[in-house]
């Protein structure tokens, strides 16, 4: 390894969370994701949605915790129906698109850039051979509405990871090897001892017979080999494990819907990996006693309780003493069964000081909770310093986000508004004054013409 384990100690947890978009809708569009599915079709308030999220990276900030901004995408994507063949004004292309398919249009009006936790895979650089903090954006390739977004995250993550000295920003993978980013991948470190990283899949890319019966296994092997790869990471300290065919089926489209790890804690549901003994034999070994693992059984947390409450797609947070704090939403509070069981773990772990239940009501009725809604950085402080663009939260950054979205965004959204020129006109004016606020630049295609 580039650094010792004792520099690791010099390192700081930054989430970096997902700002919504002026264009957050319930198109249902996510396929195996039964929130989604279930609120197609509802109205949405955009401006409480923005709202909710800078609340939260707002709360996380007073923890002391490092906060992060990344920007929306550019929605309705004009540059995808351009080259799907519609063509003329930007006015003109969303009328022919709409007059031709509103399922379309929902589909490049989707406000799924949110959810930063698949925008990428990250691995410090306390943990690579080269000593580069390296990141891979994904490709999202198994939905079309999300395959859209890796041009503007790697747009984006090279210009605020610019410093090739610190960074390495790497290229999607070619489409085949389908790649969900963050949300499959966990790292988990013990106390003297190197990082474990933990790559969840639920298919290989080639030619495999589909284990899951009801909805589609999204991430590949493949792909999870290939960014340990890239990463420099160390093949003695990587984990790969399958997730269960019986929790995708319920609606875990995600690792991070049925287990959650930071440190030296891993939460996770029996049914969230198929080979789960062998797997956390494997992690035990590397982690010894400082690895602590929670699993709740079918029995104490049914599936159908663990994917409605999201408990396990809540955001363990690191402060600054050691001790973590875990980020819920209000589902697991009003639900007795996650309750219980997040109340259990503070219980037996000392080092859990405590549980925050957030109101992320838009993000939650379309699939996405906190640990959704963040990207984990582990950045030494000359890497900090090394930033680019004005991404860091503050107080005054906070304020100015707000009232830029009071501005600016709908308090309103039926999925009949998507047809609506007035309302792509309205987000591209919004994001063209954000790229200032954030010190971007022109990373939208509307602005580089």
């Amino acid at each position: 390894m580039a650094a010792d384990v004792k520099a690791a100690a010099a390192y700081r947890e930054y989430n970096f969370d997902g700002l919504v978009g002026p264009t957050h809708n319930y198109g249902g569009l996510s396929i195996g994701n039964v929130a989604s599915m279930s609120h197609e079709g509802a109205v949405s308030n955009p401006r409480q949605a923005a709202l909710e999220g800078l609340a939260k990276m707002r709360f996380v900030h007073a923890l002391g915790v490092g906060q992060g901004v990344l920007p929306p995408h550019e929605r309705p994507s004009l540059v995808t129906l351009r080259r799907l063949g519609f063509a003329g004004s930007d006015e003109e292309v969303l009328i022919q698109a709409a007059a031709h398919s509103d399922d379309l249009v929902r589909q490049v009006s989707s406000a799924a850039p949110m959810w930063v936790a698949n925008a990428a895979t990250v691995a410090p650089s306390c943990d690579t051979a080269d000593g580069l903090m390296h990141v891979t954006p994904a490709n999202l390739s198994e939905l079309f509405h999300r395959s859209i977004e890796a041009q503007t995250t790697e747009r984006v993550m090279r210009v605020v990871f610019s410093d090739a000295s610190k960074f390495a920003v790497h290229a999607p993978l070619p489409e085949h090897f389908a790649d969900e980013g963050a949300a499959n991948h966990t790292r988990l470190a013990g106390i003297g001892l190197a990082a474990v990283h933990v790559f969840a899949w639920g298919r290989s890319g080639f030619g495999e017979t589909p284990l899951t019966r009801r909805f589609p296994a999204r991430q590949t092997r493949e792909a999870s080999e290939a960014l340990a790869r890239l990463h420099r990471l160390d093949p003695e300290r990587v984990v790969y494990v399958r997730q269960h065919p019986k929790g995708i089926d319920a609606g875990a489209f995600h690792t991070d819907v049925l287990a959650v790890g930071s440190g030296g804690l891993l939460m996770l549901h029996e049914l969230a990996f198929s080979n789960q003994a062998t797997a956390l034999a494997r992690m035990r070994s590397l982690l010894g006693a400082s690895l602590r693992v929670e699993v709740a059984t079918e029995a104490e947390f049914p599936l159908v309780d663990a994917i409605a409450s999201y408990a396990f797609n809540s955001q363990l947070v690191a402060l600054g003493d050691g001790s973590m704090v875990l980020l819920a939403p209000e589902e697991s509070r009003d639900n007795p069964r996650a309750r219980l069981f997040l109340e259990r773990v503070a219980s037996l772990h000392p080092s859990l000081r405590r549980i925050d239940y957030l109101s992320l009501r838009q993000s939650m009725q379309n699939g996405g909770g906190p640990a959704c809604l963040r990207l984990r950085f582990p950045l030494a402080e000359a890497e900090v310093a090394a930033l680019g663009a004005r991404i860091l939260f503050s107080p005054a950054l906070g304020d100015e986000l707000e009232a830029w979205v009071v501005r600016h965004y709908r308090d309103r959204l039926a999925p009949a508004d998507l047809r609506d020129p007035r309302l792509a006109r309205e987000s591209f004016t919004a994001l063209d004054e954000l790229t200032r606020i954030l010190e971007l630049g022109s990373i939208y295609d509307f602005q580089r013409g």
